[in-house]
């Protein structure tokens, strides 16, 4: 932990009274009186994100250790004649401009690069098993076959283009935000690779076009060389493209809607993967944006991996890049003249505020990450493997392994012998992918709207006061800050809680009667409100998915015990009919083998990027059953023996040595004793229930749309194409939340999307090529009636509700 100045973005601003209704609600003065005994200010202590991983890369971390010294944050927007080398009044009027002029620019040679990407041997072969050219042909027919890749392919970075978009871009982000926050801590690391010649490609999550935007602006800002973008978006106005083409976006072809539709074309990756070649080799930067949803994107990260296993790269180094929003801009997928303007008018006008927070991570090399061989591949197994023996067998052990995700990278990156979704190649394309998703979102901050959206979606779904609120912010922010997680927020209790609530009016009522002595919160019950919230609380269960895997598995667990009629004991200061006043004692005891094994089953439906890569599901397991102990939902039993627990002597005499972090069974019988031994037994402050349902919370949502999924899908006509069975279900679900009136988190696209796509890894779905693409149908073995609902109790267990 560091301690820093507090130069959060709420430090130099002036917070409006929230509008409900035409109603101005002045609340502060009254959560001001309450809340005296709340530290007065969040945000003081940060701590240091984004380093390199100990485990695949210790060469890349210990090269930079000592060097992250505590540099703050700078406000992207706020240009002013100190960053220039002028003094005036006309300059403090025109320093923006004066400030892009003088930012430098790196060549961007293009000279050549057709004849270059051209002369390649992938592309030659494509083209001779594409066209059945003759061996010796006509170069010139040739090169006509790549002219639908040659605006690509010629992509550049114009320097006076460039400066006066980044100028236009500064001015129109200064018109959306409040501030775009950059954490400089790991920017002079980015300075000396730069120095030393590395290749740096950065990394981050697609969230928004903005994003294709915002880290060029950044880098373009602190004299860094602007990248090379990788733009998934379909752009169909001509003007706007030819823009983009020469400020170093690279585009999709003009006949593609979708990266899945360029990826149909057999010439589409040959020549990209040596674009990338011809790139690299001019010693440019790469930006590459990847989906968590789909894995999109991770196919530009296998090019390079495949560069570097065929020596035609030395190495490059990858740099996470956090991205965090106080309201996540809205996303456009077909960018046109009109839709652009439509776009940015709607942002200018509602003028929804809110601040932006990168943090560039720690650069790491690719080369050291695969040949090390500390990158975990090994024990990979299809999800039916590690779960179909357990939902339709009722298996009590587990498959120990990890889920594996040929999803995540189509099979059109690799030759013909690589295809197989089993080979270790393709594997560690597949474990690079998986790292690169889980840092990003690791070295993202959480912002305010984040974190109250999760504290009124998962622990005050009925309302809340704005005291409780605020004390409640205080608590979840010093949680996130013990977990090392950087908070993008900053300033007295009261102005953080009053910005986010501003920033999140449309999706709330905010009740305030001059009886009640502060307002009332509650979340809107409609579709647009809980997708909203939902999106903003997601970075929050990324922090907290261990102790969130360890709730539902207690939860199942007392689940099972309350069905199976098990008596239990109650504490109480008073029974008053059925109502029982003070707390309920469960006289149930939880054994840790059967504990970690719901665990481990829960871990492997998670969707990517969730669980750490490097780490194997077992021992994940083991530390989401030991985290509700540090949070005091689970104590340790104590059960009488024979011999005392202090004794550590075996019975021969010798010692025994063992950790708890060991995911792997010891040979040691003594080891063995105590592993059966050891239990648990929910603790009984007031606090813990509502920690332990917040937790489980977190996870209801992926959970509630499996179990809908699978309930719904004797109601589809199948086989059905990939795109048609997936706008089926989203239907589905939506149709469902709307007859139960809540639940709606578990309706979006994106989690209709996750739904199939485990069920389809489950084996429950079957896909079948044709000629019209992908089609999807129910497996015979899942065309069972007992087999779904044997599946739809097996996750169901997990939900508390």
């Amino acid at each position: 932990m560091v301690q820093e100045q507090n130069d959060g973005i709420n430090s130099n601003m002036v917070l409006p009274p929230i509008q409900q209704n035409g109603l101005a609600l002045s609340w502060e003065m009254k959560v001001k009186k309450k809340l005296k005994t709340v530290p007065p200010c969040l945000g003081k202590f940060r701590p240091i994100v984004g380093q390199c991983c100990h485990q695949c890369t210790p060469d890349s971390l210990r090269k930079k250790l000592g060097q992250n010294s505590s540099l703050g944050f700078h406000n992207l927007l706020s240009v002013n004649e100190t960053h220039t080398r002028y003094r005036g009044w006309l300059v403090r009027r025109v320093c923006c401009a004066l400030f892009v002029s003088g930012c430098k620019v790196y060549s961007s040679p293009v000279s050549n690069r057709l004849e270059r990407v051209y002369e390649s041997n992938r592309v030659k072969e494509a083209l001779k098993a594409e066209h059945k050219a003759p061996e010796g042909g006509d170069s010139q027919g040739q090169l006509n076959h790549l002219s639908p890749f040659l605006p690509l392919i010629n992509t550049c970075i114009s320097p006076s283009l460039l400066r006066f978009l980044s100028w236009v871009m500064l001015k129109m982000l200064s018109s959306m935000f409040g501030s775009v926050q950059v954490n400089l801590n790991h920017l002079p690391a980015l300075h000396r690779a730069s120095q030393e010649g590395s290749l740096l490609v950065y990394v981050h999550l697609r969230q928004s076009i903005v994003d294709c935007a915002l880290i060029p602006l950044v880098l373009f800002s602190h004299n860094l060389r602007v990248p090379y973008t990788v733009c998934p978006f379909h752009i169909t106005s001509s003007s706007i493209r030819s823009i983009l083409k020469k400020v170093g976006v690279v585009l999709l072809p003009t006949s593609a809607v979708t990266e899945q539709d360029a990826e149909m074309d057999s010439l589409y990756n040959p020549v990209m993967t040596s674009l990338v070649r011809e790139l690299l080799h001019e010693g440019q930067a790469i930006s590459v944006g990847v989906s968590a949803e789909s894995g999109r994107g991770g196919q530009w990260l296998a090019r390079i991996r495949q560069l570097i296993k065929e020596g035609s790269v030395p190495d490059v180094s990858l740099v996470p890049v956090g991205i965090s929003y106080d309201c996540v801009p809205k996303i456009i997928t077909q960018v046109g003249l009109s839709s652009v303007l439509q776009w940015f008018w709607s942002l200018l006008w509602m003028r929804t505020g809110g601040s932006v927070r990168i943090h560039f991570a720690q650069p790491f090399s690719l080369k050291e990450m695969c040949e090390s061989g500390r990158c975990r591949v090994d024990e990979w197994l299809p999800l039916q493997d590690l779960l179909l023996p357990v939902i339709l067998n009722n298996r009590t052990d587990s498959v120990f392994g990890g889920r594996r995700m040929p999803w995540l990278l189509p099979s059109s990156h690799y030759a013909a012998e690589l295809k197989e979704p089993t080979h270790p190649e393709r594997d560690l394309s597949i474990a690079i992918i998986l790292h690169l998703i889980f840092s990003a979102a690791s070295c993202t901050a959480v912002m305010s709207t984040s974190l109250v959206s999760s504290l009124l979606l998962y622990r005050h779904r009925k309302g809340v006061c704005a005291s409780v609120l605020c004390r409640d912010v205080a608590w979840l922010t010093e949680e996130l800050l013990f977990r090392n997680k950087d908070v993008g927020f900053g300033g007295s209790l009261e102005e953080v809680v009053h910005y986010s609530l501003s920033l999140l009016a449309p999706h709330l009522i905010i009740a305030a009667v001059p009886s009640r002595k502060d307002p009332f919160i509650v979340p809107c019950r409609s579709l647009a409100a809980t997708l909203h919230l939902t999106l903003q609380a997601q970075i929050v269960t990324h922090t907290f998915i261990s102790e969130a895997v360890g709730a539902c598995a207690v939860s199942a667990m007392l689940c099972e015990v309350v069905g199976s009629g098990v008596s239990s004991r109650v504490r109480s200061d008073g029974v008053d009919g059925e109502q029982v006043n003070g707390d309920m004692e469960f006289d149930v005891v939880l054994c840790q083998s059967e504990l970690t094994e719901r665990a481990l089953q829960l871990c492997h439906l998670l969707p990517p990027g969730f669980m750490p890569p490097c780490q194997s599901s077992q021992s994940f397991a083991l530390d989401a059953v030991d985290s509700l102990v540090r949070c005091g939902i689970l104590i340790m039993e104590e059960i009488p023996r024979d011999v005392p627990i202090c004794d550590f002597w075996k019975k021969e005499g010798a010692l025994s040595w063992t950790t708890a972090d060991d995911p792997y069974h010891s040979d040691s019988d003594c080891d063995m004793e105590e592993k059966d031994l050891r239990s648990y037994k929910i603790s009984q402050p007031r606090q813990c229930p509502d920690m332990l349902f917040f937790l489980c919370s977190m996870l209801a949502g992926h959970l509630r749309a499996l179990c809908w999924t699978t309930t719904g899908l004797e109601l589809l006509h199948t086989p059905l194409p990939e795109a048609d069975f997936v706008a089926q279900i989203h239907s589905h679900l939506c149709d469902t939340a709307n007859k139960k009136k809540r639940h709606y988190e578990s309706c979006s696209e994106e989690a209709a999307h996750t739904a199939v796509r485990s069920l389809i890894d489950l084996g429950v779905l079957s896909e079948e090529c044709q000629k019209g693409g992908v089609f999807l149908g129910v497996s015979p073995l899942f065309q069972l009636s007992e087999n779904r609902q044997k599946l739809h109790r097996f996750i169901s267990q997990y939900l508390y509700n």
